[in-house]
């Protein structure tokens, strides 16, 4: 019953505040999201209330639930640590926090979305899917700058 009455309910999205910054994370880890190789705190700082990104946070009854890493190079955009708490999935979420950093890039004038998702995750595949995203195009190729920080994904 708890899904029906939650699912209609919007959350309130706005840029991370600094004191916000540990929760954030915290609800990284929840999902799985970070990598021993990236320091969630530092990539929290780079983007943070720049021109060009931001991180994005989604409150319910005033509790961080969702949060997307937002950015632009002039034209392309792209989102990283897509995040909704496990105990609040399935209720539509996932959807609001994307479509605000959509309307994010749009209010800067990007005209395309990127996100990566890793290999093996079919069910985000699919959800992403579901918003109208598609496997592009362009195959992403990489090169690691700094070897110390190399991982898996």
């Amino acid at each position: 019953m708890q899904q029906t009455t939650m699912a209609n309910r919007a959350l309130t999205i706005r840029p991370i505040a600094e004191a916000e910054a540990a929760a954030v994370v915290a609800l990284w880890h929840a999902c799985g999201l970070t990598r021993p190789w990236n320091d969630p705190q530092q990539d929290i700082a780079l983007a943070r209330g720049k021109a060009g990104s931001d991180v994005l946070v989604g409150l319910l009854d005033g509790r961080i639930v969702a949060s997307v890493m937002v950015g632009h190079d002039g034209h392309r955009g792209a989102m990283y640590y897509v995040s909704v708490d496990p105990a609040h999935r399935g209720l539509g979420f996932g959807r609001q926090i994307i479509a605000e950093a959509e309307d994010w890039m749009r209010d800067r004038g990007v005209w395309k979305a990127n996100l990566l998702v890793r290999t093996g995750n079919e069910a985000v595949l699919a959800f992403y899917e579901e918003l109208g995203y598609a496997r592009g195009s362009s195959v992403p190729i990489e090169k690691w700058l700094d070897p110390s920080r190399r991982g898996d994904a």
